[in-house]
């Protein structure tokens, strides 16, 4: 006996409901397994942060505490020249609990109205651990330095005068390495503007008569 039209259309109607939970079920898994990479997404953020926030590391500071007049004479024949030595005390704290600071290729300098008067004097390589300073004293000094007639009299004038605004410059390469991760090297910048009380024929040590200032950029 063939089968009835009412009988044949309930078979296919079944045949298409069974693909239709087949299909809804596939979709459900895809949903799962977003949420799921969402929700990983969404925790490595948050930890990422909560890291960010607890090793973030603040700049190093540093501090000039005394200065020495080693040498400081100039000349004019055949053209303008200064010959300086110049050794300052200079403080360098690390502010940061959890985090060494490593320092290399650092060379100082001394300038006078924006002008180098010595020839940079490199730094050997410093780590400074977690809450430390270290004090350094390098003699910045060296060859006759040639500079324009504007500084070179304006130096003897200060000098005759007594009150010689300097200016320190250390640059170089600075890495933070917080906790147990490593930093990338990063460039140093650090300017120190002090006034010394240097009189012409005076050498050794010599007061500061401001507080200096020293800012990293």
């Amino acid at each position: 006996m063939g089968e009835s039209p009412e009988t044949s259309h309930k078979v296919h109607d079944d045949d298409t409901d069974d693909d239709s939970k087949g299909g809804g079920g596939g979709g459900g898994i895809g949903i799962v397994i977003v949420f799921a990479i969402l929700a990983l997404v969404i925790i490595i953020g948050i930890t990422a942060l909560v890291l960010y926030l607890v090793y973030r590391p603040s700049h190093p500071h540093f501090s000039i505490v005394s200065v020495a007049i080693v040498t400081f004479s100039n000349s004019s024949s055949p053209f303008n020249t200064i010959t300086t030595a110049v050794q300052p005390t200079l403080i360098i704290r690390n502010p940061n609990s959890r985090t060494k600071i490593r320092y290399d290729r650092v060379e100082m300098y001394v300038t006078y109205r924006d002008s180098p008067i010595t020839s940079p004097v490199f730094l050997p390589p410093l780590t400074l651990d977690k809450g430390t300073s270290v004090a350094v004293a390098p003699v910045l000094g060296g060859p006759a330095v040639p500079v324009s007639p504007d500084v070179a009299n304006g130096l003897v004038a200060d000098r005759s005068f007594g009150v010689v605004p300097l200016r320190l410059i250390a640059v170089g390469r600075i890495r933070y390495d917080p906790g147990p991760f490593h930093g990338r090297w990063g460039s140093l910048y650090v300017r120190c503007n002090m006034l010394v009380g240097a009189r012409t024929g005076i050498s050794g040590p010599v007061p500061l008569l401001s507080n200096p200032d020293c800012k990293i950029e």
